[in-house]
Parts: C-alpha cells; sequence; structure tokens
C-alpha cells in the first residue's frame, strides 16, 4: 500500500511532446546559420571594386608561365591514386592496434597473423607498382 502512494506521488509530468524536439530544432536552427552567416557576412563585408593584382590568375607574386589549362601525365594520377589506396587500407590499421592492445582481445595469434597478411598484401602492392614504374616521376 506504501510503495503504491510513494510511486504515485512522485511521478513527475515531462511536460508536451513539442519540448522532446526542442534540442532537435535549437540544433537545425545552429546548422542553418553556421553556414549562412559568414556567407552573409562575406557579402556586405567584401569590397565592391577588385584592384588589377586581385584580378590577376595568380596572386602569389610569381607571372604565370603557362596557361591555367595546361595538361599533365598521366603518371601523377598513378600516384595519386596510389596513395588514396595505400592511405585509406593503412587506415584499417589504426583499429587493429586498438583492438589488440586491449585487454579483452581473446584470439591475439590470430590477429596478429591476419595484420602480418595484411600488411604483406600492401608491401606485394607497393613493389609491383614500383616495378611498373608509378612512383618515379620522370
Amino acid at each position: 500500500m506504501y510503495l503504491l502512494q510513494a510511486t504515485t506521488t512522485t511521478a513527475h509530468t515531462l511536460g508536451a511532446p513539442s519540448t522532446a524536439y526542442l534540442p532537435v530544432m535549437v540544433f537545425f536552427v545552429f546548422a542553418i546559420i553556421f553556414p549562412v552567416l559568414p556567407l552573409v557576412l562575406g557579402r556586405f563585408l567584401r569590397p565592391w571594386k577588385y584592384q588589377k593584382d586581385k584580378m590577376r590568375p595568380y596572386e602569389c607574386g610569381i607571372d604565370p608561365e603557362t596557361g591555367a589549362h595546361e595538361r599533365f601525365t598521366v603518371r601523377y594520377y598513378i600516384v595519386a591514386m596510389l596513395f588514396l589506396i595505400f592511405d585509406v587500407e593503412t587506415i584499417f590499421l589504426l583499429p587493429w592496434a586498438i583492438i589488440f592492445m586491449g585487454d579483452d582481445f581473446s584470439f591475439t595469434k590470430f590477429a596478429l597473423i591476419e595484420m602480418f597478411v595484411f600488411i604483406g598484401i600492401l608491401v606485394v602492392g607497393y613493389y609491383y607498382a614500383w616495378r611498373k614504374g608509378a612512383v618515379e616521376w620522370a
């Protein structure tokens, strides 16, 4: 009897269902204001008329020697793709190292062998790209 009375007297009301969405609404307002405000402020604070130096193709102080639409060799793109491939594959090393160093990791030998196989595949791929001349600039 006393337990039933205690639970009915201490019950709290949370309010209307719309108050549960208040943090979401505040986040939505900030998500809209955060990118829009710098654009609007930049529109009003920037100069309306640019000088001749500002309209040049390069602003580093060196006159451009060639046109802006110069062709690059295929090797540049191959090196960029190799970088992306090896960079993305080595990202998998961090979660493995965190789990491997933890106390709850039960199959440590299997994970160590698996990581050596993974690194071996990376080395074989790098060696193949090196032998094909993909990492040489000249």
